[in-house]
């Protein structure tokens, strides 16, 4: 019984530790700025938020800090 009540202790611990979502961490709040100009060319990118910017310049508007090519899984952006 000891080590059932020592594991389900080290279980809440952990999943009391995680790490904040993805999209908290990938926004650098002092990169966004909305008022800079991008070309209209759909290019998108999968920005480390998992949101989809049409273009690596809208992503890098919006603060994302990574990205990789081509469209999120899934994304209904």
């Amino acid at each position: 019984m000891k080590n059932i009540c020592t594991s389900i202790v080290c279980i809440l611990i952990c999943l009391s530790c995680q790490r904040p979502s993805a999209g908290a961490d990938c926004i650098d709040q002092s990169k966004v700025n909305p008022d800079t100009m991008c070309i209209q060319v759909y290019k998108p990118v999968c920005g480390c938020d998992n949101k989809t910017y049409g273009n690596e310049c809208e992503a890098q508007r919006s603060g994302v800090t990574s990205w990789k090519e081509g469209e999120c899984p899934g994304s209904q952006n």
